[in-house]
């Protein structure tokens, strides 16, 4: 996946999690629902955001962006910016 690509899922994802939480503030799901939907979707963003910053870094130091890998959430949820 290239930058671009990554890009348009993060903000494909953040239109996702929009939508969730209208959904939920309209009744149309429960707090139970959204939360579980959430937290998913929250863990895949930081998994996106993690291997964009990886591609970044490996293009500024000479390497092959390619080679940057989706680290498991487990891992990522942890960082700070």
């Amino acid at each position: 996946m290239d930058q671009e690509q990554i890009l348009a899922k993060i903000t494909a994802m953040v239109d996702d999690e929009r939508r969730l939480r209208d959904a939920a503030a309209s009744g149309q799901i429960d707090s139970a629902t959204e939360h579980e939907r959430l937290g998913k979707l929250e863990r895949e963003l930081d998994q996106c955001w993690d291997l964009l910053r990886q591609r970044r870094a490996k293009s500024e130091f000479g390497e092959n962006p390619d080679e940057a890998r989706v680290r498991p959430s487990s891992q990522v949820e942890g960082y700070q910016s």
